[in-house]
């Protein structure tokens, strides 16, 4: 098999590369891949089950992780906690999605690699679901001539199988994090700002802000005058439970390396599997300047790992243009950059994914605008 037609999975036998690496197949089942990792003999049954498919060791923890291989172009599933191989497919002319970095390290990422020479693009795909909410975005925001806010709720099941990476942002709940609100950026707490929101199987809470990239992206990429992205679980006592360690500051007490395994112990405890549920909703005017509000819902009974791993494919066949339209330019581009709307619902669609869009927001009043100044922020 060559590797130069292959995608590179690093992190293919995770929980989310595998998944990757399975809707890939199924999409393209001639594609060759590679499922990489520090130890490829955890990946011997993938490679098994996919055909066309070779272990291979990647070790993204130390430089030039590649050893030379230059690959179709890399989804990276794993962590890379020093861009070596960000900086490696640069430097390789490989094009590469990277679905695991929070808003923090795609800064530094977009940062680090700033005086490099790009020769293939970057797709920096960390946003929710690998960037799906953003697309949804994207779509529901085409009427509108301007964006007074992008409003992102996710239901996140207690049941669903998770990776380790999605629960990060956890770990970072006594952190303060940058948002654009009322077009200026601004640090706010997470868990703070709750917003009653009824998701499409029925069920109703209040969301809490929490730290995503597409806080970051949108208001670059669609000027949107505020971005919020909010959480809530399945359970009423986990929600309260979170809230209250954070508010009173419990939580921070528990930050550092020192008390790590106690907050992942807590935070990661995955089932076999949930529904997941995201709602998006854009708020502005439109050409002739009547307000609108558009909407748009995803809900994948598969769960989030399975809505991550089509988010990646999406990702994948954008970067390469599979997608029918021509790739990006050499660079660093986000989901939102430019995505092929119809493809992308198409694909999952095929793959069993709820996608529903609609302005009727009767059932379900959005608080009025002027009342975003009282989001909690941090001076």
């Amino acid at each position: 098999m060559s590797t130069n037609d292959a995608i590179l999975i690093a992190g293919g036998y995770g929980v989310v590369g595998q998944e990757a690496a399975k809707v890939i197949r199924q999409r393209y089942p001639n594609l060759p891949l590679i499922i990489g990792g520090r130890n490829p003999a955890k990946a011997e049954t993938l490679v098994r089950e996919l055909t066309q498919a070779t272990s291979f060791n990647l070790d993204v923890e130390q430089p030039n992780p590649l050893q030379g291989v230059r690959p179709r172009a890399i989804l990276a599933a794993v962590n890379d906690p020093f861009d070596y191989l960000l900086l490696d497919a640069i430097r390789s002319g490989v094009p590469y999605v990277s679905i695991t970095r929070w808003t923090e390290r795609l800064k530094e990422a977009v940062s680090r690699t700033s005086t490099e020479s790009f020769r293939a693009p970057v797709m920096l795909s960390s946003a929710w679901m690998a960037g799906l909410a953003a697309v949804a975005a994207v779509a529901i925001s085409y009427p509108l001539k301007s964006i007074d806010c992008i409003d992102i709720s996710v239901l996140y099941s207690l049941k669903d199988n998770a990776g380790p990476n999605s629960t990060e942002y956890m770990d970072r709940l006594a952190t303060p994090f940058e948002v654009m609100l009322n077009g200026e950026r601004k640090q706010i707490y997470p868990y703070t700002d709750p917003r009653r929101i009824t998701f499409p199987g029925g069920y109703s809470a209040n969301v809490y802000r929490f730290d995503t990239p597409d806080q970051y992206t949108l208001p670059i990429t669609l000027g949107a005058k505020t971005v919020a992205a909010r959480i809530a679980f399945d359970s009423v006592l986990a929600t309260h439970l979170l809230v209250a360690l954070t508010r009173s500051g419990i939580w921070k007490l528990f930050s550092g390396d020192r008390f790590a395994a106690l907050r992942r112990s807590l935070l990661y405890n995955p089932g076999t599997g949930s529904s997941h549920e995201i709602v998006i909703e854009a708020a502005g005017v439109d050409e002739v300047g009547t307000p609108q509000t558009f909407r748009a819902t995803i809900v994948d009974p598969q769960g989030q790992a399975h809505l991550t791993a089509l988010g990646a494919l999406v990702q994948v066949e954008r970067l390469l243009g599979l997608d029918g339209a021509p790739p990006p330019a050499p660079g660093i581009v986000y989901p939102d950059t430019a995505p092929q709307i119809d493809s992308v619902f198409q694909v999952l669609r095929n793959f069993g994914v709820t996608v529903a869009t609609s302005s009727d927001l009767e059932k379900e009043v959005a608080p009025p605008l002027e009342n975003l100044e009282q989001v909690p922020v941090v001076r």
